[in-house]
């Protein structure tokens, strides 16, 4: 085999090597986030799109499920991790997008907590409260939503 084709190769390998390291690191953020909810939400799995549309203020329930209220992380890496991930958004244009709703009338910023631990013990007493931590996180006294 000829140089070129020796380097040609060496290239098709690495750029497959970075794909999969991308692909592994995608996987890797969205496996890191929980998605919870107080047990009486009649849910037991949520649509991305639910999930945008109840975080967005879009929608106030799921498919089969009553009205839900969502609670959002004040900051963090798990908090930018949702908002990439099912939200479609970072956490400046979320709360950008927040902001013209307040500002016209036609919602309210959802709750904001400074914790894992916080968001769960306000999802365990809230009804309808959903909400999501680490995925590490104890979580007692919830139940987890399985997002598809």
């Amino acid at each position: 085999m000829n140089t070129i084709g020796k380097t040609l190769m060496n290239l098709r390998f690495s750029l497959l090597l970075l794909a999969l390291a991308g692909a592994l690191l995608c996987a890797k953020a969205h496996a890191q986030v929980l998605v919870i909810a107080n047990s009486g939400v009649r849910a037991d799995e949520v649509s991305k799109a639910e999930l945008r549309d109840v975080f967005t203020g879009a929608s106030s329930s799921f498919r089969g499920a009553s009205q839900v209220v969502p609670v959002l992380l004040k900051q963090g890496t798990v908090n930018a991790d949702f908002l990439d991930e099912y939200v479609g958004k970072s956490d400046s244009a979320f709360r950008a997008s927040w902001r013209s709703l307040l500002f016209s009338g036609q919602g309210v910023l959802p709750k904001t907590l400074d914790s894992d631990a916080a968001v769960v013990e306000y999802v365990a007493h809230t009804p309808g409260a959903i909400g999501y931590i680490g995925r590490t996180s104890p979580h007692d006294g919830v139940k987890t939503l399985i997002v598809r």
